[in-house]
Parts: C-alpha cells; sequence; structure tokens
C-alpha cells in the first residue's frame, strides 16, 4: 500500500478504538520516525509530471454525501404474505434493487442482506459490509466474520445455526485509488437511519429470541446515536429493540486487536447470558471458558 493508503487504514483503527472507549495509544518512536519518513518522501519527490498542487479544503473521514445522498426518509418495507422463505426472498430483491442501496455499490460489488437460519433465536447484528462482504454478497465472511463463527461455535452451535446481519447494506464508502476502496469507516447515523427498515423487515420474517448487537457502532444504530459513550457503559446489559431483548457486545474485530484472556472472556460472559436467555445448555467448560 503506498502513504495515502496507510493513513486510511490508520484511521479507521483509530476511530474503532475511539468508538469502544479508547482515549489513548501508544505508539513507538521507532514507528513516529519511520511514518515521517513515509510522508517526506511522499511530499518531497512528487511524481515528475505531477501537475501543480491546489490547496483543498481540510475535511474529515468523507461521509456518504460526497457519493450518492442518502435520503432522509427511510424506505416504506411491505412484505408480501406467504411463509419465511417467500418474504425473505422478496426482501432480498428489494434490498439488491433498490436504487438507494446500488447507487452506493461501486462497478462489481454486492448489495449485502442478512443470511443464515430463518428460524433462528439469535440473531447477530454488525454495523456495515467490509471489502470481503461486498465482493461476496454476505455479511460477515472476513477474518471478523471467522472468528464470529468460531464463537458461534464455542456456544455448541454451527453458523447456520444462527442469523447473521448488518444495519448497512452497502459498504461506506471512501474515496477509492484506481477503483479500489482502501479501508472502511463507520456508517453515518443518517445512513443507518435509511437501512434499519431491511434490518427490521429480516427481524420480522426470523422473530428471533435475541438480538446481539457487535460493537459500538451497531449498538448505537439501533439503540440511537448518543446515547452512552462508551461501549463498556452498556455491554453485558440487556436492552431492548424492535421489542426484542437486545446484548451488546464487543466487535469480533476487537479480538483480532486483543488476543488478551480478559478481553475474550469480556465477550464470552455476554454470549453466556445470550445462551441463558435462549435455553442452551451451557457445560462446566463453556462456563470456564478463558478464565485461565
Amino acid at each position: 500500500m503506498n502513504v495515502r493508503e496507510h493513513l486510511l487504514a490508520l484511521n479507521e483503527e483509530l476511530r474503532r478504538l475511539k468508538a469502544e472507549g479508547r482515549r489513548s495509544v501508544t505508539v513507538s518512536e521507532e514507528h513516529l520516525a519511520g511514518l515521517r519518513r513515509a510522508v517526506e518522501a511522499a511530499v518531497v519527490s512528487p511524481p515528475a509530471a505531477e501537475a501543480p498542487a491546489v490547496p483543498a479544503p481540510a475535511r474529515s473521514a468523507p461521509a456518504s454525501s460526497e457519493f450518492a445522498p442518502v435520503p432522509a426518509e427511510p424506505p416504506v418495507v411491505s412484505l408480501p404474505a406467504g411463509d419465511k422463505a417467500v418474504r425473505w426472498n422478496a426482501l432480498r430483491e428489494l434490498v439488491r434493487n433498490h436504487p438507494v442501496c446500488r447507487a452506493h455499490v461501486r462497478p462489481g460489488k454486492q448489495v449485502v442482506l442478512g443470511v443464515g437460519n430463518l428460524d433462528a433465536k439469535i440473531f447477530f447484528c454488525g454495523e456495515a459490509p467490509g471489502a470481503e462482504e461486498e465482493v461476496q454478497g454476505e455479511p460477515f465472511v472476513g477474518p471478523a466474520g471467522q472468528l464470529l463463527t468460531r464463537m458461534i461455535g464455542g456456544m455448541g452451535l454451527k453458523r447456520e445455526d444462527v442469523y447473521i446481519g448488518n444495519i448497512m447494506n452497502w459498504r461506506p464508502e471512501l474515496p477509492a485509488s484506481g477503483g479500489v476502496q482502501y479501508g472502511n469507516r463507520p456508517p453515518t447515523p443518517a445512513e443507518m437511519n435509511f437501512c434499519l427498515p431491511f434490518l427490521r423487515a429480516q427481524l420480522e420474517i426470523v422473530q428471533p429470541a435475541v438480538i446481539v448487537a457487535l460493537g459500538a457502532t451497531a449498538a448505537g444504530g439501533l439503540l440511537g446515536a448518543g446515547t452512552f459513550k462508551t461501549l463498556g457503559e452498556i455491554r453485558g446489559r440487556w436492552h431492548t429493540f424492535s421489542n426484542l431483548p437486545l446484548m451488546v457486545t464487543y466487535h469480533p474485530s476487537y479480538i483480532l486487536r486483543n488476543q488478551s484472556n480478559r478481553s475474550k472472556r469480556m465477550i464470552w460472559e455476554d454470549l453466556l447470558q445470550v445462551m441463558e436467555r435462549t435455553g442452551l445448555p451451557i457445560s462446566p467448560k463453556q462456563r470456564n471458558y478463558y478464565l485461565g
């Protein structure tokens, strides 16, 4: 990756850490020196044919308004009569062909709807598709999704036993380099608000016993922006969304960055509550996961 791409990835990581309550990070002098050298090289050695620079206004992480606009009014979703499969297939076609969703998907990428067991008791909900998800058209298929699959296995279930979705149905845009987007950004409240009717329709079809919100952004989208400052304030306790019990826990990507047993145990304690609420058997071994 070039310098710009590295900085986009760094910005995404810092945003996630902030959303999870981190207020500082430790950076060694060696890494700072390396970053300075890379930036200086990029500044003092522009391509020979580069046109004179034109000052650009400062801006924060791009919002979707820099691409296709998101309407202020969310869509009205009306599902047809029929069994769960008929209604879900109709919803899938609606989402895949919705003009707003399609307007936010780059050529060759896909709109993403949830997948899984339509009779699932547990509905895992993330924030938005990433790079792997918009290619495959399925949520949680990248590294975080693979970890989520292992977490589900630890609960004594298989991925096909649960339902997995996101609030967003497209990958939130960032400026692309050569047609390729590097890094992700959290969806804006407006973007999530627009997609919530599609999520509610999935809940209406599946009728799960509980929802598990994965990460601070997803929790904010379900509970409302500004309802909490850090995820630690609300995780591990039951909330409500769409008249269903909602458990908030960390996103699997948190564990990918924090491999300590303490971090794993925090998420596992939340999942133990989900298992108890849904009547899943819990063995002594499962109760003691990550305590050693």
